[in-house]
């Protein structure tokens, strides 16, 4: 790295000289003085929305960013991009915009760095498709940056225990089969989320944050303080002027999204069982910055990486619980001490990760985190499976699930919301294997997450009992027998397309095999009867997106 000579070199292209004075001229319409022209533009990005508590806070997290840029003498330049809430779009059709506005948060941001010629960039992150696409979007601009979490919301309460946004979802499950009334569901419903913050748990968002610290583009314990903590302010402040500082010391993201990053990245995720959507979203920034990954590494990273996080929604603990603890880079001085990362990999502090990781300190007597000599289990949380179902791969979480085998029938279903009402008229037995397909990145379009199905069939006593394979994608709060991301999907004639009610699918997580117990002269007399149904959007941003899409076991990128 070296300094930089001219720390404007894109800014003055946009500011400097007569023929900027209309530009100037706008900008001295809301305030900015010719004091603000002569400094760097530092663009502050973030997704703030009053509907939903994850990017709630991101207007004050902006005002201390840009505090911080002014400090250490860049002119910030605020702009925002958008958000979908999953876990309130979540079981209707809504949640097939979530995967896509990964794409537009990325391209969003993208246009308003380049359109703008800034110099560096902040982004602010918060609800699940937000925070890779704000990665995304760094790892293509390639400016000095870095990516700030908002922050995990405050775990809830209900009848005198901890609860997060997975505990209602399983209560709708237990209220459907009789074992929650109206009233308890109220009361869960009203206690769950006490303020502003992302989901509580190691669930998508607080899965990509700490893999996100762990690579190295956000600063080494930021991700751990809650969105309401006072703390949260100076680290935000900053992150301003870190962002400053990456400027002028030339440190750019392509120093640290590298593929040792990205596997450190994936060996964060792994031990401590997080959400199986890190898998696509790593894929995704890997596919951005020009990185070698597959599919495969996943598995490779899981073998070796010991669980060592008791984290919610298989655990007992929640973010909160973890960042007192020592955060996520005391699980990287752990990983790091057992030699399954790279302690030499660059993060945007300009420090290595193996520094970044030895200065974290441990709560004495916390029990979030276990002991290198006592891991939860020997390996990480995810496995690869794939056979004659999934022929490219698919995702099974096994995080406080052993490593589970099932054998049983097909209960089939083109869309969500027909297993969720099989489920909740008790229509499916144990040993069954649900199946749910057409939700895939081209079928759905837009690769719909599963939890009112997997939160009800927790709720209905079913959990160990009943797998499920689908196509399409999980939340981060889902656990159980559960394999996702089916590749090839049903939507472009994978043989997910060609199961029948009643066919046996055996699962094998130790054997990593997932087959469709059917001959295979039936497997292609089926295929040759096969035609697609009919897109239910043929206009529009899903449209297009169903058009460019990739498969899910190459991130579904759509470039």
């Amino acid at each position: 790295m070296h300094a930089v000579t001219d720390e404007r070199a894109h800014s003055k292209t946009l500011l400097e000289g007569p023929n900027r004075a209309p530009a100037r001229a706008m900008m001295r319409a809301v305030g900015f003085t010719d004091d603000d022209f002569k400094r760097p533009l530092v663009l502050v990005t973030h997704a703030y929305t009053d509907m939903q508590p994850c990017n709630f806070n991101h207007r004050r997290m902006a005002e201390l960013v840009k505090e911080g840029v002014r400090e250490a003498g860049g002119t910030p330049v605020e702009f925002t991009t958008i958000s979908v809430n999953d876990g309130i779009v979540m079981g209707t059709e809504g949640m097939k915009a979530s995967l896509v506005s990964r794409e537009v948060i990325a391209d969003s941001i993208e246009l308003a760095a380049r359109g703008h010629l800034v110099d560096a960039v902040v982004t602010i992150s918060g609800c699940d498709k937000t925070i890779p696409g704000s990665v995304m979007a760094l790892a293509r601009l390639d400016l000095p940056g870095l990516m700030l979490y908002g922050g995990s919301i405050m775990p809830g309460r209900f009848q005198g225990k901890d609860v997060t946004i997975q505990d209602v979802f399983e209560a709708v499950g237990a209220h459907a089969r009789g074992a929650m009334t109206d009233a308890q569901l109220r009361e869960m419903e009203l206690g769950a989320c006490p303020g502003a913050g992302a989901c509580g748990g190691q669930y998508t968002a607080n899965t990509m944050a700490t893999a996100f610290e762990a690579l190295g583009i956000s600063p080494a314990g930021s991700s751990g303080v809650p969105a309401t903590d006072p703390r949260r302010e100076e680290v935000a402040r900053e992150c301003g002027r870190l962002a400053v500082r990456m400027l002028r010391e030339g440190r750019r993201p392509s120093q640290v999204v590298t593929r040792a990053g990205l596997l450190n990245a994936i060996a964060a995720a792994m031990a401590t069982g997080g959400s199986t959507n890190a898998v696509l979203h790593l894929l995704a920034v890997a596919h951005e910055a020009g990185v070698q990954l597959e599919l495969e590494d996943f598995d490779r990273v899981s073998a070796k990486t010991p669980l060592l996080a008791d984290m919610m929604p298989w655990g007992h603990f929640t973010a909160p619980d973890m960042g007192a603890a020592g955060g996520i880079m005391l699980v990287m001085q752990r990983l790091l001490e057992k030699g399954v990362i790279d302690g030499g990999a660059m993060t945007v502090t300009g420090r290595t990760l193996a520094e970044e990781a030895r200065a974290a300190k441990e709560t004495p007597g916390q029990k979030v985190i276990a002991p290198l000599a006592k891991p939860l289990a020997p390996s990480g949380g995810m496995v690869i499976v794939k056979g004659s179902l999934a022929p490219e791969g698919a995702v099974l979480k096994v995080a406080g699930e052993g490593m589970p085998s099932h054998r049983g029938p097909a209960r089939v279903f083109d869309r969500e919301e027909d297993a969720f009402k099989a489920i909740a008229d008790g229509k499916i037995e144990a040993g069954d294997v649900i199946v749910i397909r057409y939700e895939g990145p081209r079928g759905g379009p837009g690769m719909r997450e599963m939890l009112v199905v997997t939160g009800a069939l927790q709720g209905a006593g079913l959990g160990k009992t009943v797998a499920l394979v689908t196509d399409g994608r999980f939340s981060g709060a889902t656990h159980g027998i559960m394999v996702a991301h089916v590749a090839p999907e049903a939507g472009v004639g994978g043989p997910i397309a060609l199961v029948r009610d009643g066919d046996v699918i055996s699962l094998d997580a130790t054997t990593r095999k997932l087959e469709l117990e059917v001959p295979p002269a039936e497997l292609e007399k089926r295929k040759k009867a096969w035609t697609p149904p009919a897109s239910r959007y043929t206009s529009g941003v899903l449209a297009k997106y169903a058009k460019l899409v990739s498969s899910a076991s190459k991130g579904a990128v759509t470039g």
